[in-house]
């Protein structure tokens, strides 16, 4: 069954958000392709009407941004998403790994109201089960300082601040070793892949 166009566009904005929320580096077309697990002729189609639409500006083989008023549009995304996943696993039991795939319809169906609701019973989370910062009801986000433990010296310890979901067997190792949010952790004795996953505030 197709998908509305809308929550289609909801997604290409939320994916452009997300790729530039922790590095600084924007979104090409063909990374673009490739997080939606789509082909380049057809991402190049969108963002041609993500343009029209004021949303997107992207110049020809240049880099892919967001207007003002796509970010607000993503940032609207990503707080669905997130508040989803959160209530996934503190309101029904889910795994950490479990709730990407689950938030990705939910997302798009529930309302306002609901997910309002849903906000107030969970006690205005600022952070999701990975560490992702929730953006408020007018989008202000508050991101920690945090660093790719792959881009630290062995031996340096941190708190961890966030854990990329991308990859669930990546998180269930992370998991088994016992390491969550805000676990004191060690760069250099980290369990595989790990550390492209966790982010660490550094501790001084």
């Amino acid at each position: 069954m197709a998908r509305p166009a809308s929550s289609v566009i909801e997604d290409y904005l939320k994916t452009i958000y997300g790729h530039t929320e922790w590095q600084d580096a924007p979104i090409t077309g063909s990374q673009l392709a490739a997080r939606l697990g789509l082909v380049p002729s057809s991402v190049t189609e969108m963002v041609k009407k993500l343009v029209a639409l004021g949303l997107v500006r992207h110049a020809p083989y240049g880099a892919i941004t967001l207007t003002d008023a796509g970010r607000a549009e993503a940032l609207r995304m990503v707080r669905r998403h997130r508040l989803v996943e959160t209530w996934l696993v503190e309101g029904f039991g889910y795994r950490w790994d479990e709730v990407h795939d689950e938030a990705e319809v939910l997302e798009h169906a529930l309302s306002d109201r609901l997910l309002d609701a849903i906000d107030a019973q969970l006690g205005h989370p600022v952070r999701d089960p990975h560490g992702d910062p929730i953006p408020d009801g007018e989008g202000r986000v508050a991101r920690p300082d945090a660093v790719l433990a792959s881009r630290l010296e062995p031996g340096v310890a941190g708190r961890v601040a966030r854990i990329n979901d991308r990859d669930p067997e990546v998180l269930r190792r992370i998991e088994a070793a016992g390491i969550g949010l805000d676990t004191v952790v060690t760069v250099g004795e980290l369990p595989d892949g790990a550390a492209e996953s966790v982010w660490v505030v550094v501790l001084r």
